[in-house]
């Protein structure tokens, strides 16, 4: 299908954010990572990209169809700390993550608590066009008065009349029903409470999705993206009350889903206990972009299997391209040269890869392609390295200070004292030392330099 924007030459894009009541995982960040490769491959396109984001701080439940208590409340509890203090704390730890993977900003990230006006002001039109109705003291979206709910599922509104699950809200006319607004009557002891023309209480967390994005991005726009999890309910949510409210269909042109990293077989959860965080990634040796580069070798619409073996391989075929780039002459690269056109056609390879589906496996496939080529010369191997990393984003082309570990440090200066005392024999076995763990040392007039071995 191709993709073409509401306004030409711009788009305009949403991305379901985190819920702030722990440390991302692994497996969520692989969902933000395609998500950067979309954006980036929007923009390198030439399209002029508004990237809006949620920040859930308020509002999701353990059970995303309304059952269970607020994930931030439960945080809360469990660790003595106020709702506040967690949403702060693990939202200025997710965008840590994000910076040091190299993803991009949003161009707006919108807070669930600052945008309640809105969010109630939806409600206020959904009650208007006969969509909701009031039971418990909660208000509900009825599911009936919109015939075209669950299309995006696939989902069958008589099957799902028939298909009640055992544990049903009893204030629920039909068990799929959501809430759009939360009283007391549900939840005792809230603490992030407003006023509402219903009552003191809170927004459901599908209301907020529709509520930001329609404000940043007008009532229909270009580009919705989130885990593939969030098809049958939340999304199916969204579509339902957004249509609904505005009487627009579509409300979203594109829906994209970003599939499961899964360790043994399993989808990756944070219900499971232990679950691996970035910066556990970086506890074992690895760098973020050895986990942006794992990621960029599955095409995001498909599972990805993690393990810390296949992390390794990522690692040492990373280092290896930086090796390689280091070393050519960058003199005559992009800018002062023009591509031959067995470059130019590598260029040409690599967008088409691209633009069919996001195929980033394949783009990689046609960097590696470039760097091992030997009818290349090494300037335009480098511009063209450059071109292909603005979508990749490994920061392959940039001169970053790599930092050795404390102990091979410490190796290095031992030897320097060891040549400057004349003691050559402990200088070669210290040398021989650092070779088997991978570091080769090169004694030049302005000291001794370090570089990395390749594996591959």
């Amino acid at each position: 299908m191709p993709f073409i924007p509401l306004t030409k030459g711009k788009v305009g894009m949403y991305t379901c954010g985190p819920t702030v009541y722990n440390f991302a995982h692994i497996g969520n960040l692989r969902t933000y990572l395609f998500e950067d490769f979309l954006r980036r491959t929007l923009e390198y396109a030439g399209l002029e990209v508004t990237h809006v984001m949620n920040v859930t701080d308020v509002g999701h439940l353990t059970d995303d169809g309304d059952e269970g208590e607020d994930k931030i409340i439960k945080s809360s509890r469990e660790t003595g700390r106020s709702v506040w203090d967690i949403a702060h704390m693990y939202t200025e730890a997710f965008f840590r993550d994000i910076d040091q993977l190299n993803i991009k900003r949003p161009t707006i990230v919108c807070k669930a608590t600052e945008h309640i006006p809105e969010m109630i002001d939806l409600v206020k039109r959904l009650e208007v066009r006969g969509y909701t109705y009031e039971s418990g003291g909660n208000i509900y979206f009825s599911i009936d008065k919109f015939p075209d709910y669950g299309k995006l599922a696939q989902l069958d509104l008589k099957d799902l009349k028939a298909g009640a699950r055992i544990e049903v809200d009893p204030h629920k006319r039909n068990p799929h029903d959501f809430v759009l607004w939360f009283t007391r009557s549900k939840f005792e002891h809230q603490a992030m409470l407003w006023d509402s023309p219903w009552g003191k209480g809170y927004p459901g967390w599908h209301l907020e999705c529709s509520a930001m994005s329609m404000k940043y991005l007008g009532e229909q726009f270009d580009i919705h993206c989130g885990g593939i999890d969030h098809i049958p309910v939340h999304h199916t949510n969204e579509i339902a009350q957004s249509e609904a409210a505005t009487g627009k269909s579509p409300w979203v042109r594109y829906w994209l889903h970003g599939e499961f990293l899964v360790i043994d077989r399993e989808k990756m959860s944070k219900s499971k206990g232990g679950f691996l965080t970035l910066e556990r990634l970086i506890q074992e040796g690895f760098d973020p972009l050895d986990y942006r580069y794992f990621c960029l070798g599955g095409h995001y619409r498909s599972q990805l299997q993690f393990s810390f073996e296949a992390l390794q391989a990522a690692q040492s075929a990373r280092r290896s391209l930086r090796d390689r780039i280091s070393q050519w002459n960058q003199a005559d690269s992009r800018g002062q040269i023009s591509l031959s056109p067995k470059a130019n056609q590598y260029l040409s390879q690599f967008k088409q890869h691209l633009a069919n589906d996001l195929n980033t496996p394949q783009g990689l496939a046609d960097l590696w392609a470039v760097v091992k080529d030997p009818d290349l010369r090494e300037g335009e191997k480098f511009a063209l390295v450059e071109e292909m990393d603005q979508v990749l984003g490994l920061r392959l082309t940039e001169r970053v200070e790599e930092k050795l570990d404390p102990e091979l440090e410490a190796l290095i200066r031992e030897r320097e004292l060891a040549r400057k005392n004349r003691d050559f024999a402990r200088s070669d076995e210290i040398r021989s030392l650092l070779k088997s763990k991978g570091i080769l040392l090169e004694d030049t007039p302005q000291g001794t330099r370090w570089k990395r071995t390749s594996r591959l």
